[in-house]
């Protein structure tokens, strides 16, 4: 098996690129103050873990890959509010931002486009 010509055109993302550079300052010694998107600056709410100690799941597995449906219908009724019109099956869930931004630049963009 042979890797693919889009696989090998894929940029390194300048997220990960900044980590390297990160940990490899730390072992330097430098102190690294991590400003990055997904490192949360401001205090959890108390109520979070309140919710957590009552949680009694046994498994915690994982939603299905096409989202949940509850979640779905709360998007059309908050996008309704603004007087956008949706369907559940106009939302396409994400497992993160970087896989939302994926989705929606393949979506929209060619191989060449700037």
């Amino acid at each position: 098996m042979k890797i693919s010509a889009r696989a090998h055109s894929i940029q390194e993302s300048p997220i990960r690129k900044l980590s390297g550079l990160a940990n490899a300052a730390k072992k330097r010694g430098t102190t690294v103050y991590h400003l990055n998107i997904g490192q949360p600056d401001i205090q959890t709410p108390d109520v979070f873990f309140k919710k957590i100690i009552e949680f009694k799941e046994k498994v915690l597995s994982y939603g299905p890959s096409d989202g949940l449906e509850a979640l779905k219908e709360a998007m059309v009724h908050y996008f309704d509010y603004f007087k956008i019109k949706l369907e559940n099956k106009n939302i396409v869930i994400a497992t993160g931002g970087s896989e939302a931004i994926s989705f929606a630049f393949n979506a929209v963009a060619d191989p060449g486009d700037e």
